[in-house]
């Protein structure tokens, strides 16, 4: 059992070795604190689900030691878990204005308005926890409200990122200045928490100012229809295609339930207050085309947003030759598949596209190689620690500190326990992490029986036998075959005819240990699916008494 005592620990629960799923727990004197609790989003190796939550068996193990949860921003790969998650672990939440509203949207939709405590603090404010101090300050991001977290304990202070990126002319709120950053590293900072996604780019980030003249210019020349798609989540990138459309002479159309909530608790917390009126659906298609600009979720080629109804024309909104959509995102790796097929379903109605690739449409949230710099310089840590990456990401991260002086750093995984103070950093342990799947309704284990069973189905196929034996012990008419997936097409009766003298035999040969008897039916179809396919489908024998 890992008990902080007097030293103070790091242990990633996620977001360490992946991009997403951040959950960050700090330890010292036998309490707990966690920073962040987001989800990722399912990949085609988890059938039937989109989502994937953080197994937090080792806190909730620890419940009474952990004194709360506490949230830098908005994004779902940092507060997504909290509606599945939260309540279990009966601690109180903190977050700033804004992503303490969009945390409470989420507690409403899954009926949990009052039943986990939600403590909402200032831009810039400070509040303790048992042996912890928390300050919250400003970065730039691609949300509003971006923070990093300056964390005062007995071993030193820790100033832990979350997600950011310098910008010299931000649209929405106020980050820190380098004054006042470098203010807090000449106090002192035992160990810099970095996010490490873009730490391979070699040019910064770029500036929201910057996107505003590209995308005027992009648009600007279009002569038909436009779609933006970005993440719903960007209100910086919101505040930008609002001016944009002003600047084109467009008017707006929001598509996604997801912007709408945005736009709604944007506003509600004092950002997006020029955001012009928006028009429905309904008159975006009766204007003629050069008159409208729609804002549209699905970039990323989500199967269940508008750009992609859109594309497959499931959705109010038409396109057609001449239009065209601008993709004012990042393609997330691994979506591009996803993003492919949307993309050739519009070009096969000769809608033009426009990616950042072409133009400057887009510029990440995170930083790249010259901020990463910057930012050493400010705070001059005694340790790095990179999270926020994979591990190719978070070594390299590791390796550019090193190079410009900062003199320790540790490269971790999720479940590796880090002692950070005193005489640190090592690791001292490894405790067990993994992933949950949300299936429908049900939280389950992502390597648990019902998953892999559903990935062998999907593989292999599927067989189910029935067989019907009297009380004498024998077959009482044929076996009966049910097929799903296995790849017999023309062949389908023959192999049923096949399978099921298989299964027959086996009857004739079995025992009245039931048991057994359907173990031998169950392996004398599979090796005829075997023999007929190359496969090895999933079997379910039925056997019936009469």
């Amino acid at each position: 059992m890992t008990t902080p005592g007097n030293e103070l620990l790091f242990l990633a629960l996620g977001g360490s070795g992946e991009i997403g799923m951040n959950v960050n727990l700090y330890g010292t004197q036998g309490k707990w604190v966690m920073v962040d609790l987001g989800l990722t989003f399912a990949d085609p190796g988890y059938p039937g689900v989109e989502l994937i939550l953080p197994d937090l068996a080792f806190i909730e193990e620890r419940a009474d030691d952990l004194l709360g949860v506490v949230l830098t921003h908005g994004h779902e790969d940092h507060i997504g878990a909290i509606p599945y998650l939260a309540a279990d672990l009966g601690v109180p939440l903190y977050a700033t204005r804004f992503t303490a509203e969009l945390i409470k949207g989420k507690l409403d939709e899954e009926g949990l308005t009052g039943k986990v405590d939600l403590h909402v603090i200032e831009n810039e404010g400070s509040f303790q926890l048992g042996p912890f101090g928390f300050t919250y300050v400003p970065l730039a991001h691609s949300i509003p409200e971006g923070n990093a977290l300056l964390i005062d304990t007995p071993h030193g202070r820790i100033f832990h990122t979350g997600d950011w990126k310098i910008d010299e002319a931000p649209l929405l709120g106020q980050p820190s200045t380098a004054e006042e950053l470098s203010a807090i590293g000449d106090q002192g900072v035992l160990a810099l928490v970095c996010d490490s996604t873009n730490v391979f780019n070699e040019e910064a980030s770029g500036s929201e100012t910057d996107v505003r003249k590209g995308l005027d210019e992009a648009i600007g020349g279009c002569k038909a229809r436009v779609l933006v798609t970005t993440f719903a989540s960007n209100a910086a990138r919101l505040q930008t295609l609002g001016e944009v459309a002003q600047d084109t002479g467009r008017k707006l159309c929001v598509a996604g339930r997801s912007l709408d909530r945005i736009i709604r608790v944007a506003k509600a917390s004092g950002y997006l207050q020029h955001f012009p009126p928006v028009i429905d659906v309904d008159e975006a298609m009766r204007l003629p085309p050069q008159e409208v600009m729609i804002i549209a979720t699905g970039g990323q080629g989500e199967a269940r947003a508008a750009l992609s109804r859109i594309a497959f024309d499931s959705h109010p909104i038409k396109l057609s030759a001449g239009d065209t959509v601008v993709f004012s995102s990042k393609q997330i790796p691994g979506n591009e598949i996803a993003i492919g097929r949307i993309q050739n379903a519009l070009a096969a109605k000769g809608v033009e596209m426009i990616t950042d690739r072409q133009a400057e449409v887009h510029v990440s949230g995170h930083p790249g190689r010259p901020e990463l710099k910057a930012m050493y310089e400010w705070i001059r840590p005694e340790i790095i620690l990179p999270v926020h990456g994979e591990l190719r990401h978070m070594a390299e991260q590791a390796r550019f500190a090193k190079s410009l002086g900062v003199p320790h750093g540790i490269v971790q995984s999720n479940g590796t326990v880090v002692h950070l103070a005193p005489d640190g950093p090592k690791a001292i342990g490894h405790e067990r992490t993994g992933r949950l799947v949300l299936d429908g309704d049900v939280i389950l284990p992502a390597d648990g029986s019902t998953m892999n069973e559903r990935r062998r189905v999907g593989l292999y196929g599927f067989v189910g036998v029935t067989v019907v034996i009297g009380k004498d012990g024998r077959l009482k008419g044929e076996p009966a075959l049910h097929l799903q997936g296995l790849p017999v097409e023309e062949d389908r009766e023959d192999f049923i005819a096949d399978a099921c003298a298989a299964a027959a035999e086996a009857v004739a040969k079995g025992g009245k240990d039931e048991a057994k008897l359907k173990e031998a039916v169950r392996l004398a179809v599979r090796r005829r699916a075997t023999s007929w396919t190359g496969k090895k489908p999933v079997v379910d024998v039925a056997i019936i008494r009469v």
